[in-house]
């Protein structure tokens, strides 16, 4: 039996980063490998579960976002006001981490910067965690000034908290890059070959928000409604609209909102029920559709349930992932912005009645089934921290 080994897991503080890494954790684990955190306590640790080991680090002290920012200026914002602040502030949690745990490798979310540039410039191997596909596109290939200038705040970073000498991608570690999709949904031309496409890793998740499931009418479809964590000040007028358009829909369609900034409270009945949040795993299990703003994490987690979408993205990675559910054939898109009850509605029609899309969710979902998830990624993780051990000098210490 191999000796067991030592993972850090690197994470931003962002729930859709840190759900698929605590599931490879905890994989990990099962294994008989040690794990430990270094991030933002409080996020990581509830979804990490009790008794994780956390290295605290630090973040900016307001990471808050204007809402209304779109395209151009929502990417500025992404990386020159957040990624950028959020390596700086955490790279010297991250080297105490190191230094405390002394891990074989390092597994460094993709927004989790100080992760790689950590490693780096200590000489650690590290993985990298692509929990959104969206790096993987050519998104930027029609704009050659946006993606030096990335480039530039890279070097810039690299120049400071990590290893000069190096010359790779920060975003893509040279030994392995997890994607948590496949191929059948993401266009892999775009992804270095030392990437392993895993599909989504699950976490298992306490359903801990009350939630009336005497209120589910079997004899309806549900469609689940919801726009994530980041966007509750955005979300009032489209989760109205959705909720009108289900009750036009109302004898053969119901609706859980996740609605946690209280725009629809008070008006839930028997056709719409807005919560502040959902057990979205367990519903999705009986869940006909879903409209969501085309995070990765609700359309990873729809789609391995077989489940067709409406999509409407407002910013980020959003339109990415849009587009390869769009090209998947396993959703349509509507746009979040204009989009009224009439658009909702014709689109849940689609999406409910046509089985193509059902089919084309299905074809997702088999193969996000067959990518082996936490499994297949651990065991990538195993392979790269053996492969490192292999191929240090006899002289080399001991981590």
């Amino acid at each position: 039996m191999r000796r067991p080994r030592r993972f850090l897991f690197v994470v931003p503080p962002l729930v859709g980063h840190i759900n698929p890494a605590a599931a490879v954790a905890a994989e990990l684990t099962r294994r008989g490998h040690r794990v430990a955190w270094a991030g933002l306590p409080g996020p990581v640790g509830e979804l990490a579960g009790p008794g994780a080991e956390i290295h605290p680090c630090e973040a900016p002290r307001d990471l808050h976002r204007p809402p209304d920012l779109r395209g151009a200026a929502a990417l500025r914002f992404l990386w020159q006001d957040f990624l950028v602040p959020l390596a700086t502030a955490m790279a010297p949690g991250v080297e105490r981490a190191a230094a405390a745990f002394h891990p074989d490798v390092i597994v460094a979310d993709q927004q989790a910067l100080a992760g790689a540039l950590t490693a780096e410039r200590l000489g650690i191997p590290y993985a990298t965690s692509a929990t959104t596909s969206a790096e993987f596109s050519a998104a930027l290939a029609g704009m050659p000034k946006v993606a030096e200038w990335i480039h530039g705040l890279l070097a810039g970073l690299r120049a400071t908290l990590g290893d000069p000498a190096r010359t790779h991608d920060l975003r893509f570690s040279p030994d392995l890059v997890l994607a948590f999709t496949t191929t059948v949904l993401a266009d892999a031309s775009a992804a270095p070959p030392q990437t392993r496409f895993v599909g989504p890793a699950l976490a298992r998740r306490p359903d801990t928000a009350p939630f009336p499931r005497e209120w589910l009418d079997a004899a309806r479809h549900t469609v689940l409604v919801s726009l994530g964590t980041a966007n509750t000040d955005l979300g009032g007028r489209f989760l109205t609209e959705c909720a009108a358009a289900v009750r036009d829909r109302s004898p053969h369609l119901q609706a859980v909102v996740a609605d946690p900034g209280g725009v629809l409270a008070g008006t839930s009945d028997d056709t719409v029920l807005a919560v502040p949040s959902m057990p979205q795993l367990a519903l999705l299990r009986r869940a006909s559709a879903v409209v969501c703003h085309a995070g990765h994490n609700t359309v990873a987690e729809s789609l391995l349930h077989g489940v067709p979408l409406v999509v409407a993205p407002i910013r980020d990675d959003q339109p990415v992932i849009a587009a390869q559910v769009t090209t998947a054939g396993a959703g349509i898109r509507i746009r979040f912005g204009r989009a009224d009850r009439e658009a909702v509605g014709a689109a849940l029609d689609a999406v409910l009645t046509e089985p193509g899309y059902r089919a084309a969710a299905h074809r997702v979902q088999n193969s996000f089934r067959a990518a082996g998830g936490a499994a297949a990624a651990a065991a990538h993780l195993e392979e790269t921290a053996v492969r490192w051990a292999d191929a240090a000098p006899p002289s080399a210490p001991t981590r």
